[in-house]
């Protein structure tokens, strides 16, 4: 059997900062990926939703609250809650749901109404918990944690801040055209080397922002989306959501423990796993990829992405960057959506909307950062314990 399911439909509600719940930037995302996919809300066998944690009170709520939002019509609702890694996770469940025939037709939805500056942590004592150990122990608060990261690059592998800095310009540019990113506006390298220190070395513009935003993807069964008139859709071919293995020989925040079940070193990296699942589970490799959207929380950490989905050999990301190939127009260009560096963190949405962005690049009607020839993309993400997160998509 296929582990292929068709992506009908893709909508996303735009990122910023809006001041409403975060309910509402999931229902115009989901009203307008049904929209796109032509189905009516009442054929929808289930909803997947990809919590968000500060949407009321701590029920990590999700599914249900937007199958009320759009109106109880009986379908199976499931909530996923991953961190940044939720919105693959629902995806996963989602597939799994179609392909296990449960339902035709699923809806996927995630959402946020993020606070304002970097994410702190939550209240109360949590020692088994690696984030609470990562705030509170180390001192570690997202910026430090992303400036950590890109000193260990510039210490192994020689990459500078300007190699920084041509990230952000080139998500930047993407992003200008791009009408659901929260910053549409281009960037110069001086103009990031002038934004402030936030954690040495990375300023305010190499950092990604917190954002309200909202995204939706309506999937189905191969078989559905042949009868209802979808004769070549962009299909979802794997999902990877693999766990680390021990034991670490390179420390990572905030999981910081080596204990090991397996007794002997891996052969990769955990980010570089997630993709290798994907590319295992999708029968393809890097060179088949026309492009890639990554997470980005911070321009040193796109970097590290190029290495880890196979675009190029350890220490070699820099150099891509600054011979375009990961740009508009590039070889292989990554972020076409304009990445984190144009959107902000809408945690449970961000996973969601990197596939919305491969579903338009691969359908040809990404407008005017369209990726000529799309045929394959891939995502990569990672969401706090352990959480991988990869989509491959194909047409």
């Amino acid at each position: 059997m296929s582990g292929d399911v068709a992506v009908l439909g893709a909508g996303m509600h735009p990122w910023g900062k809006w001041g409403r719940a975060f309910v509402e930037y999931g229902t115009v995302a989901a009203r307008a990926a049904l929209a796109d996919a032509g189905v009516d809300w009442r054929d929808v066998g289930s909803v997947v939703g990809a919590d968000t944690v500060r949407g009321g009170y701590p029920g990590y709520v999700a599914g249900a609250t937007f199958a009320r939002a759009l109106g109880w019509q009986g379908a199976r609702v499931s909530s996923v809650y991953a961190a940044c890694a939720s919105g693959a996770q629902a995806i996963a469940t989602a597939r799994a749901q179609i392909l296990a025939g449960l339902a035709d037709v699923v809806l996927v939805v995630g959402a946020d109404a993020a606070p304002k500056g970097f994410f702190a942590p939550a209240g109360g004592d949590r020692p088994d918990d690696p984030d609470w150990l990562r705030f509170r122990l180390l001192g570690a608060t997202n910026p430090a944690y992303f400036a950590l990261y890109a000193r260990r690059r510039m210490a192994v592998h020689g990459d500078t801040p300007e190699d920084f800095a041509l990230v952000k310009v080139k998500n930047a540019a993407a992003g200008a055209l791009n009408p659901y990113a929260r910053y549409r506006k281009p960037v110069t390298a001086d103009e990031v080397a002038a934004s402030a220190v936030v954690a040495d070395p990375l300023r305010l513009l190499d950092i990604c922002a917190t954002s309200d935003g909202g995204a939706a993807l309506v999937l189905s069964s191969m078989t559905y989306a042949r009868v209802h008139g979808a004769r070549d859709p962009v299909r979802v071919r794997a999902v990877s959501t693999v766990t680390p293995t021990y034991p670490r020989t390179v420390l990572d925040l905030p999981d910081i423990a080596t204990d090991s079940a397996a007794g002997s070193a891996p052969a990769a990296p955990f980010r570089e796993s997630i993709a290798t699942a994907a590319y295992e589970e999708a029968g393809i490799g890097p060179e088949d990829v026309s492009l890639a959207e990554v997470y980005d929380l911070s321009t040193a950490l796109e970097l590290e992405w190029y290495e880890d989905i196979g675009l190029c050999g350890r220490g070699e990301g820099a150099k891509l960057v600054r011979e375009g190939t990961t740009a508009l127009g590039g070889r292989v260009p990554v972020n076409a959506s304009g990445g984190l560096a144009s959107f902000g963190e809408a945690v449970p949405a961000q996973a969601i909307a990197q596939v919305c962005e491969l579903t338009w690049q691969l359908r040809g009607t990404a407008g005017a950062r369209q990726v000529p020839g799309a045929r394959v993309g891939i995502t990569a993400n990672q969401g706090l314990f352990g959480h991988g997160s990869a989509v491959v998509a194909v047409r």
